[in-house]
């Protein structure tokens, strides 16, 4: 601080940003721009064309690894409008991040360093291509096929299901010992109940050996419920078990996925199987 003509000057000596403070910083913003798109999105469509906004922000950026120009996905969502008109953007103390995880979205960790998440829903046409073998599916048919989705990005689609059906969920741990792949819990003025949740993105029957490992599993747990997620279908043998046990255990077959996933999620997803399982009808799978 120096004298200058009798007064007293300040010199204003700038100061770096800690990196902590950075990211953190980032991460707001990445949150005040996802919802910042969720509220155009509903706001410039109308009430009854569309219900469900399916979010997947993309960073245009530089792989330093390549060098190449790559976009990875630092943020996806579902969000359905009645939820989305719940909240009040405007309020100064809405938290942005907390807003984004009560909407379940799935967001990068480590967002400043560009750190991707596989998108909830990929609507990429190239992607969900149906081979060539696949005889029950058209191949020009551009909606998701739910056996074409990368494995982990499956049981985010499960979780966001439960999440869309009133549940609060979580991803587990890999582990071989379990199988499981989320907690879902609901609370109402009794209690709560908390749901174990397998899903088996398969083309193939699930064996009862599965379904007998879930109950297992339940027991371990000390889970209230078991709830056995595919694409694909069960046989005699696995419904037999879960009627014995229907206190405990529910399965769902791949055709009433597919209309989960509609009524709650609005999605409209194929399942390319190779062959109608037995007594379904075509159009359970497309």
């Amino acid at each position: 601080m120096d004298e200058v003509f009798g007064k007293r000057s300040v010199e204003a000596v700038p100061q770096p940003a800690k990196d902590a403070d950075l990211q953190e910083t980032y991460r707001r913003l990445l949150a005040r721009l996802a919802l910042r798109a969720l509220d155009e999105a509903f706001s410039v469509t109308p009430v009854g064309l569309v219900g469900t906004v399916v979010l997947n922000g993309h960073v245009a950026t530089t792989d330093p690894a390549t060098g190449r120009a790559v976009r990875p996905c630092v943020v996806s969502m579902v969000v359905e409008r009645t939820d989305f008109a719940e909240l009040v953007l405007d309020e100064p103390r809405l938290d942005p991040q907390r807003c984004l995880r009560n909407l379940g979205a799935v967001v990068s960790r480590h967002p400043h360093d560009l750190e991707p998440v596989p998108p909830i829903v990929d609507f990429d046409p190239a992607r969900f291509k149906i081979a060539a073998d696949t005889a029950v599916v058209g191949p020009l048919d551009n909606r998701p096929d739910l056996l074409q989705m990368d494995p982990f990005a499956f049981e985010r689609l499960v979780r966001e299901l439960f999440t869309a059906m009133g549940y609060e969920t979580w991803r587990t741990q890999n582990s071989r010992d379990d199988g499981l792949d989320a907690v879902a819990v609901r609370r109402d003025p009794v209690g709560v109940t908390v749901i174990a949740v397998q899903a088996k993105r398969t083309k193939n029957v699930v064996s009862p050996e599965v379904v007998r490992a879930l109950l297992g599993t339940l027991q371990d747990k000390q889970a209230a419920r078991g709830v056995l997620v595919t694409t694909s279908w069960y046989g005699k043998a696995s419904w037999e078990i879960a009627h014995r046990n229907g206190q405990r255990l529910d399965l769902i077959d791949g055709r009433n996925l597919k209309a989960l996933l509609l009524e709650h999620l609005g999605i409209d997803a194929l399942i390319g199987l190779p062959k109608l399982p037995p007594g379904w009808q075509p159009d359970d799978i497309v």
